[in-house]
């Protein structure tokens, strides 16, 4: 379809009026950049679609609050009507929801065929949502308009002209989501352009170009994003679906070729293999096309929000999600971090902290003395040459048996202090006993022998597994000179055979979650017991906890509390010298 083919519209008033166009130098085939767009997030809609995410009412609300936080400046908050939790959602929204940017958004459909607008109970829902914004989904693919709605094209064009002409008229700003756009104008480019300008003529405020089944690649977005901005006056903006993973990569392309509306959703959630990645296309857009997305001063946060929100759906952040994933700015190779000691540009593309992020420096058995400096340098220690090296050492020889502190910095920090001469001295293990009852409950006990000072103190608890036993016993033991605790929890527990091999005596590598509320830490233990292997890791949990609110106040560089983060790279944190601690432990089954 060529251009000329197009509505014939304003080329020099793209978009809805408040975005206007700068002249782009990076290509002639693109003659303008917009100096804004606007941010539509949906992930309380489509992003609820994804695979095991259940949000419930109050999560909404939480979730909500969030994205307004960030600054986005459309919620999408659901569909009225279509269930009872959108229906709450939308009926508690006004009273609980105070937003400040953002504008909430009610999801629907155009009228069915057959049915008058004011007749159709979706639109009559739209109506009663108290938004001051709508948005409508309408097909504009010929096929699917023959094959899924299974009526003419004729009636398909009415069904959009006639809802949104009917939510006009109620005074809604209308968003027009062109359902399936993409592939519908490689079969027939007419029909679906003629959707659109059904949509237009009766007066919807942004028409929106989905790439439903997320097949289309950028250098095709451009050329047809670019046409439609020249053919209509309306804005336009974009819905990709990330199935061929273009769909950030789309979101670029279509702002680059005039498209002043963005959607997606936080973290990339959505059905199938997700929507655009919000988390990723508004630095991208903000920081390398200087595109204003969100106010300038609350891209710092990004990272927060983005793992905030994953606590909220409880899903595990990816460490390696761009810009906020924990590992994005971390580095392991020997060269790399030797580089980004001296210069910090040399193996990251930003600044960590423009979205709210940091470096990391990570460290293993292959890492040299400069890795372990740097690391000892962003905790705040100072540790010579034999010192460093004496860690290192030490670091080999626990790695060989199983510790793996890319994943556990709170026992490596812990590893650490200790090398400047630094001891624990809250508490001092005696001994401890775990026996599992096998009984109707399956419940554990733990008896937990310590030392504070001149005190004795033995206390046996009950619990869901021994982990939580020994968790609540040692509590009990020392919560009374450690009330702090009681602001401390366990939040993931994690197990793995080392040595498949030797059958119920294969090394076990044990990992524990805690957080405070403010950021979660990892520990480690290792063993061939494995309830020995989680005491030390647990032990070691406690002490960095006790340690953050104690004598040397908040560890450097923590990682944000996002809750459960099954393989995450974490930031800072703790030590596994507990093994030797354990020689007088006796675990007893019965």
């Amino acid at each position: 379809m060529s251009p000329d083919q197009v509505p014939a519209g304003a080329a020099a008033q793209r978009g809805a009026g408040a975005h206007r166009h700068r002249q782009a130098s990076h290509s002639h085939d693109l003659p303008v950049l917009p100096e804004a767009v606007d941010i539509f997030d949906t992930t309380l809609r489509d992003g609820s679609q994804q695979e095991g995410l259940s949000l419930t009412v109050d999560d909404k609300l939480r979730v909500a609050e969030q994205l307004d936080h960030l600054g986005v400046a459309f919620i999408e908050g659901g569909w009225p009507g279509a269930n009872p939790k959108d229906a709450e959602f939308f009926a508690r929204a006004p009273a609980e929801l105070r937003l400040g940017t953002a504008t909430l958004v009610a999801f629907g459909s155009t009228r069915r065929a057959g049915v008058k607008a004011e007749d159709d109970e979706v639109l009559r829902h739209l109506v009663k949502a108290n938004t001051e914004a709508v948005c409508i989904v309408a097909k504009a693919s010929a096929l699917h308009v023959s094959e899924a709605l299974r009526t003419s094209k004729d009636e398909a064009l009415a069904m959009a002209h006639d809802s949104v002409a009917f939510l006009r008229h109620h005074d809604l700003r209308v968003f027009f989501d062109a359902e399936h756009f993409f592939d519908g104008y490689a079969e027939d480019p007419g029909f679906s352009v003629s959707v659109l300008r059904a949509a237009a003529e009766a007066g919807a405020d942004t028409l929106v170009l989905c790439d439903t089944n997320g097949g289309t690649l950028p250098h095709d977005v451009e050329h047809i994003v670019a046409e439609m901005v020249a053919g209509f006056d309306t804005q336009v903006g974009v819905h990709f679906h990330n199935d061929s993973g273009c769909a950030v990569a789309n979101s670029i392309a279509a702002v680059r070729a005039g498209a002043t509306h963005v959607q997606g959703c936080i973290n990339g959630y959505g059905e199938r293999t997700g929507n655009a990645d919000l988390s990723a296309a508004i630095p991208n857009l903000s920081l390398k096309l200087r595109v204003r997305t969100i106010p300038e001063d609350r891209l710092e946060r990004i990272t927060p929000v983005s793992h905030h929100i994953a606590e909220l759906v409880n899903t595990a952040p990816n460490p390696q999600q761009p810009y906020v994933g924990a590992a994005a700015f971390a580095h392991k190779a020997g060269l790399h971090t030797s580089a980004i000691a001296r210069r910090r540009d040399a193996y990251e593309h930003i600044a960590p902290d423009l979205v709210g992020n940091g470096t990391r420096f990570v460290v293993s058995e292959m890492a040299g003395r400069s890795t372990l400096a740097l690391k000892a340098e962003e905790l705040g220690l100072e540790l010579d040459s034999e010192a460093l090296g004496a860690v290192l050492d030490t670091l080999k020889v626990l790695e060989h048996r199983g510790y793996h502190f890319e994943v556990a910095d709170g026992s490596l920090e812990l590893l650490l202090r200790r090398a400047t001469g630094w001891e624990p001295d809250y508490f001092e293990l005696e001994s401890f006993r775990v026996i599992a009852d096998h009984d109707r409950q399956h419940l554990t006990e733990a008896t937990v022998k310590v030392r504070i000072g001149d005190h004795r103190i033995l206390a046996v608890a009950e619990g869901n597994g021994p982990v939580n036993a020994l968790d609540s016993a040692l509590r009990s033991a020392i919560g009374p000179h450690f009330p702090e605790l009681s602001g401390i929890h366990l939040v993931d527990y994690r197990v793995r055979v080392l040595d498949t091999g030797t059958g119920t005596a294969a090394v076990t590598r044990v990992l524990i979650d805690t957080t405070d509320g403010e950021v979660v830490w990892t520990t480690i233990g290792v063993s061939e017991n494995v309830i020995e292997a989680s005491w030390q890791a647990l032990f070691d949990s406690i002490v960095y906890g006790l340690l953050r609110s104690r004598s040397f106040g908040r560890p450097a560089a923590p990682r944000p509390d996002r809750r459960a983060t099954p393989t995450d790279a974490a930031p800072t944190v703790a030590a596994p010298t507990e093994a030797a601690r354990t020689e007088a432990a006796r675990t007893e089954e019965r």
